[in-house]
């Protein structure tokens, strides 16, 4: 998936979004792209993006505790002699591919 934080803008926006909102919703966004000295149109599409590209971030990393570090390099490093249900499953599998 393309970093969409890191590309250029394209500034064509060929692409239409609409949303509906609240009186409220726009009163608050247009003062916030007011004082940040934008449009309401570029403000809105600059805060989406924004969100958008940290939802998919946040979404791309996993995040472990100390112990979860720990067990997971262990298991890594030191990995568990597989079980009969996994050898089973991977005798099935050879003896599928294998046709």
């Amino acid at each position: 998936m393309p970093n969409v934080a890191s590309e250029p803008v394209d500034k064509s926006r060929s692409a239409r979004l609409e949303a509906r909102v609240s009186t409220v919703q726009k009163d608050l966004l247009q003062r916030a792209a007011m004082l940040s000295g934008r449009t309401l149109s570029d403000f809105v599409v600059a805060s989406a993006q924004e969100a958008a590209t940290k939802v998919i971030e946040d979404h791309a990393s996993i995040r472990l505790s100390g112990a979860e570090q720990t067990a997971f390099v262990r298991g890594l490093l030191k990995p568990p002699k597989p079980g009969p249900r996994l050898r089973k499953a991977a005798a099935a599998y050879k003896k599928a591919s294998a046709r």
